[in-house]
């Protein structure tokens, strides 16, 4: 499963890309505004520290004004995706910016009949919100398992981009369902790292190793 860190700051990427944590970025307008800077220049500077994709999110909702707004961002790298909302109007746009060679993130999933019409529609990432669905006492992590069994039932290429990630049981979750891609905020990423048994386990061998003075350099 491939991981990528859903955030737009740049000091948090710089960070997970250099322990080789990260296969792509997620951006979205909130995160845009958190960071507090223009879209198309930190957008820029996050492709240009990242190999794979980087999602960059359209703010308009009619199909004509998504492709003016989806093909200013394609031109920020080549490793954008254009992410639109999974409305009718998206669908569209999705269509269009697929037949131009760009890849897409359709995102806002919360139906398994919405993750079929995204892969029809040809994009590149399908993005259902685990977390938000979780939030309203809906299973989100079945929402990943019924995505996953009707894309391979049709054979359908739309990698599952599993989103609004919460938590690190999350992201072993989604894994082991089968999902494609995970986004995450920096700090659940970093969590995966840690257990109670590891930080018992590691004082043990600092005060052994002390108490018996052994020095490697």
């Amino acid at each position: 499963m491939k991981f990528f860190v859903d955030t737009a700051d740049v000091d948090a990427i710089r960070e997970l890309n250099d322990l080789n944590l990260v296969d792509g970025v997620t951006t979205n307008p909130s995160l845009i505004a958190k960071s507090g800077r223009d879209i198309l220049e930190v957008t820029k500077e996050i492709c240009d520290m990242v190999d794979g994709p980087v999602s960059a999110e359209v703010v308009a909702t009619e199909y004509e004004a998504m492709i003016e707004e989806g093909r200013k961002l394609a031109e920020i790298a080549p490793n954008i995706a254009i992410k639109v909302p999974l409305t009718l109007d998206g669908l569209r746009a999705c269509k269009t910016f697929t037949s131009e060679g760009q890849m897409v993130n359709v995102t806002l999933c919360f139906s398994a009949n919405q993750a079929l019409l995204a892969a029809k529609a040809g994009a590149t990432f399908i993005s259902p919100f685990v977390g938000r669905l979780d939030d309203i006492n809906i299973d989100g992590l079945e929402l990943i398992a019924d995505i996953r069994q009707i894309y391979d039932n049709y054979g359908y290429e739309t990698q599952i981009l599993a989103a609004s990630i919460r938590s690190a049981n999350h992201m072993s979750d989604c894994a082991k369902i089968g999902a494609d891609v995970a986004t995450a905020p920096p700090a659940v990423i970093k969590a995966m790292a840690n257990h109670v048994l590891t930080d018992k386990g590691l004082a043990a061998f600092l005060s052994d190793a002390k108490t018996a003075g052994i020095k490697i350099v």
